[in-house]
């Protein structure tokens, strides 16, 4: 697909689309180990309130993990790659089911792991990753080991590949079936679908927003069906601030406000 590098303009009848680790986020060695800043966060309540809330997170972290990494913030959010989902009104949506037939498949990955020092295997509940960055010669022995394990799984789970990471997941469910649903639903209903990605978990994102008459944008190389491409998270964050904060630098850095936010429970 011919892509053009320069990305579009704002504009307010978007219904924004993020990916987080790779996009909006650089990678760590363990993904508990990722943090967010204080100008990212600002960054989405600029984009939220633009946006009147079309702003969703669309990640492969569960939704209490993308919480959990920009707290006090609660955005709408579709985790697990669209297993599970949280529409703008906070009511959940878990499409899947089959956690409980991943015991013996987490047992046996592992002592895979154990027996290889480097590899971390990342429990999401109905899903397992299976990471190998720190360790990325034994990338072929992971594509393996998790293929006896989405065999050993059964009918109903299937192998997603990402960025130095295997994911054995529920069938049915990506980021494309994600954007559609929230596109059914207020305040995303009627707008423009601009999927942000940076890799090939996000290429149904990508399909779909295309498909949708909206934008696709994919940050870093790679072969792609999105139809912009941006080169580094930095200059992704310096295009948002660009369209969302040139009117009031001072003002940019603040603490987020009149955002939806966790609270006590």
């Amino acid at each position: 697909m011919q892509q053009v590098t320069a990305l579009p303009t704002w504009n307010e009848r978007w219904a924004l689309f993020l990916d987080v680790d790779g996009t909006l986020l650089e990678f760590a060695d363990q993904p508990d180990a990722v943090r967010s800043t204080p100008r990212l966060k600002v960054l989405l309540q600029k984009a939220y309130l633009d946006l009147d809330g079309a702003v969703a997170l669309v990640s492969g972290r569960a939704i209490a993990g993308l919480d959990r990494l920009f707290a006090p913030l609660r955005l709408p959010a579709a985790g697990l790659h669209g297993a599970e989902r949280r529409s703008a009104d906070g009511a959940m949506d878990y499409r899947a089911g089959l956690d409980d037939r991943l015991g013996p498949v987490k047992r046996t990955l592992t002592e895979f792991v154990e027996r290889h020092p480097g590899l971390l295997l990342e429990d999401k509940g109905p899903a397992l990753a299976l990471h190998y960055r720190r360790a990325p010669a034994l990338g072929e022995d992971c594509a393996r080991a998790i293929a006896l394990a989405a065999q050993a799984a059964g009918h109903g789970f299937h192998v997603q590949s990402g960025k130095m990471v295997f994911e054995l997941k529920p069938h049915g469910q990506d980021k494309g079936t994600a954007l559609v649903a929230f596109m059914d639903e207020r305040p995303f209903a009627g707008r423009i679908p601009v999927f942000v990605g940076d890799d090939i978990t996000d290429e149904d994102g990508f399909r779909t927003a295309n498909r949708m008459g909206g934008i696709s944008i994919r940050v870093g190389g790679g072969d792609t069906a999105a139809r912009y491409r941006i080169d580094t998270i930095e200059r992704l964050l310096r295009w948002l601030e660009a369209n969302l904060l040139a009117a009031d630098q001072d003002d940019a850095w603040d603490a987020p406000r009149a955002m939806p936010q966790q609270t006590a429970v």
